[in-house]
């Protein structure tokens, strides 16, 4: 069974900017995922473990990103409770997020 990104994530992501116009963060549509194979991350910035893991993940997709960089992405879920701390968090990851909306409850 395939399933689209956008059933899963919806249809825009964040990723870091270069702050040009004061903006931290910039969309990019949910397709540019498509044909890639993809990790959802679920952390967040009150679990000193997933920070400590987080750093770790970091360094190692910074390495193979030139090499994956058309064929793997990483995307960020926090489970943070308020969007201060998932902006903080987030500035630390060199992936993409679905944008802070809440906290999430899954049913």
């Amino acid at each position: 069974m395939t399933m689209k990104w956008s059933d899963l994530l919806g249809v825009d992501l964040i990723e870091a900017n270069d702050r040009r116009n004061g903006n931290i963060y910039r969309y990019v549509p949910i397709t540019e995922l498509e044909n890639k194979v993809g990790a959802i991350y679920f952390s967040a910035h009150w679990c000193e473990r997933c920070r400590n893991f987080t750093s770790k993940l970091a360094a190692c997709y910074k390495e193979v990103e030139s090499e994956l960089k058309d064929r793997f992405e990483i995307v960020f879920v926090s489970s943070d409770e308020d969007e201060k701390h998932f902006h903080d968090y987030f500035q630390s990851m060199p992936w993409k997020a679905i944008p802070y909306s809440g906290s999430l409850i899954f049913t």
